[in-house]
């Protein structure tokens, strides 16, 4: 069985980044990290360890009890920003740049005065974010979800993890139901994710099986293992070797692995050594 790496797969900057801001705390038992830093859970778990309190993605409204409050990558509102500063907390800010861009074109699209569609996950922590300073706005996932809007102008971004083919699609329909709309589409999907669905392309040109590594709850890692599966390869998502099941790859000559942007260097190169071991043991028997 021969294991092939995906030529782009794991950490992005943007969350390698954040980590190390993490990394740089003092003090962490003072510091409330506003929703999960990463959707991975090796490194909340290290988090945790180290004293870092967390308030629950699904309950960011609160205010945190902690004067210092940790902004993830996945960004947050200015509205949210400024309730935050307005009650006198300090802002240690992750955010990543692309997310920031996205961000700003989706609020100088409302100000031109588009009706905002926003290409992406549904109550996802980023489009929360993304949607937080909009008045007039809709968030669509699918192709099925496009409607027709009762708006001369639509301005369109995306979640910067969206797929290039899904934002295509959801794209042409958005202007095949809209015909009479000036629809703009500013792209803002972020490169860290071209450059990983494009290696998983490569992947399935090859792979008979592929392993995608990331947290349960990462989106960006369901994509990848969704994409796969679509192109008619049989893809497996785990989020780490103890997951792995034999049965996966009786036969597979070759094994694909990638990974998600919040997937740990550590973590891919667990899974492939235990690919590895699986590989050893089927050519013993």
């Amino acid at each position: 069985m021969r294991i092939l790496r995906a030529e782009a797969m794991g950490l992005c900057f943007g969350v390698r980044d954040a980590l190390d801001l993490a990394a740089e705390q003092t003090r962490p038992a003072d510091v409330t990290i506003h929703g999960e830093l990463v959707h991975n859970e090796t490194v909340l778990e290290r988090l945790s360890q180290r004293g870092f309190r967390f308030a629950p993605e699904a309950r960011r409204e609160q205010v945190p009890e902690t004067d210092a409050v940790f902004v993830t990558a996945h960004g947050i509102s200015d509205r949210a920003r400024e309730r935050l500063v307005r009650h006198g907390k300090q802002l240690i800010d992750s955010t990543c740049p692309l997310v920031r861009r996205a961000h700003g074109t989706a609020k100088q699209l409302s100000d031109d005065g588009y009706f905002v569609i926003v290409i992406g996950k549904p109550g996802h922590v980023e489009v929360r974010g993304l949607i937080g300073d909009l008045q007039r706005y809709d968030v669509v996932p699918s192709v099925e979800r496009v409607a027709h809007y009762a708006h001369p102008r639509l301005g369109v971004v995306c979640q910067t993890t969206t797929p290039e083919t899904t934002a295509a699609e959801i794209l042409a329909r958005i202007r095949a139901l809209n015909p009479d709309a000036e629809v703009r589409f500013i792209d803002t999907i972020c490169e860290p994710t071209r450059q990983r669905v494009h290696a998983v392309e490569e992947l399935v040109q090859t792979a008979d099986v592929i392993i995608v590594v990331g947290g349960v709850n990462s989106n960006n890692t369901a994509q990848l293992a969704r994409m796969s599966r679509e192109r008619g390869v049989d893809a497996h998502h785990v989020q780490g070797p103890d997951d792995l099941d034999p049965a996966w790859f009786d036969p597979a000559d070759v094994v694909g692995l990638t990974a998600g942007t919040s997937t740990l260097d550590e973590t891919i190169d667990a899974v492939e050594d235990a690919l590895r071991q699986l590989s050893r043991a089927g050519r013993a028997r």
